[in-house]
């Protein structure tokens, strides 16, 4: 292999996105070959790159799975104030990583990958790949709320406009909602600015991979099809 930067190799180990590849550099929390990596560093598959002190290394099987979180389940690996995490959750034997949050008061499908790549390419906003949701207020939904949300709404708290997206009102309190970007609480904000609480959101799409029947707390592998259009529309070679 030649050598690459850190950051992407820790993507392909599946350890997670690039991003948070930098912010483990930053913290101290990567080593190669004995000695705390810096921001920039190249690598081989002849060094021996270490996260938190275990050994890292590229994934032999690469495993995508279809996860229905739960409510109460938060999106994270380290956190000493989760009640229960997504790792401690799924209790899958391969170690597997996120591709996409949901807030700990959400639910719905969320896809648990090692590959690193994959994680990586849907994770970059510009790329604009689908999520659908379906949103329960606390009241009825008038359509000019509805039109506002649709045309993109400027979020005071985080200094930025939402990109237009798809909304299809399926019961007086009830939306089906498509975004093609992943802002923090975003649909909470977007509705909040509008008037209305949320009271129930369910991601039940993400990209070609549907929720399905799958229960929450169940999963399951998806299917070559579903893999192949997967790494079709994020533009990677399987």
């Amino acid at each position: 292999m030649e050598a690459i930067r850190l950051n992407r190799y820790l993507a392909s180990c599946g350890v997670c996105s690039r991003r948070d590849a930098d912010k483990l550099i930053e913290q101290g929390l990567v080593t190669v070959n004995g000695e705390m990596a810096e921001p920039g560093r190249k690598v081989t598959d002849n060094d021996q790159v270490t996260v938190r002190g275990k050994v890292v290394s590229a994934p032999d099987q690469k495993v995508i799975l279809a996860y229905y979180k739960p409510v109460g389940v938060t999106c994270t690996e380290r956190d000493v104030h989760a009640e229960k995490t997504v790792v401690q959750a799924l209790k899958y034997p391969v170690r597997l990583t996120y591709a996409g949050r949901l807030d700990r008061d959400s639910e719905g499908l969320l896809l648990m990958t090692n590959d690193g790549g994959l994680i990586d390419a849907m994770m970059r906003g510009r790329n604009g790949h689908e999520k659908e949701y379906l949103v329960k207020s606390d009241r009825v939904w008038k359509e000019e709320a509805l039109e506002n949300m649709r045309r993109g709404v400027y979020l005071e708290e985080l200094k930025t406009t939402t990109r237009p997206c798809r909304i299809e009102q399926i019961g007086s309190k009830t939306l089906r909602m498509i975004l093609t970007q992943g802002l923090n609480r975003q649909i909470r904000r977007m509705c909040q600015a509008q008037g209305y609480r949320v009271t129930g959101l369910k991601r039940v799409r993400v990209m070609n991979i549907e929720l399905g029947k799958l229960k929450p707390g169940e999963y399951r592998e998806i299917t070559d099809t579903e893999r192949t259009a997967l790494y079709r529309q994020c533009g990677l070679h399987m």
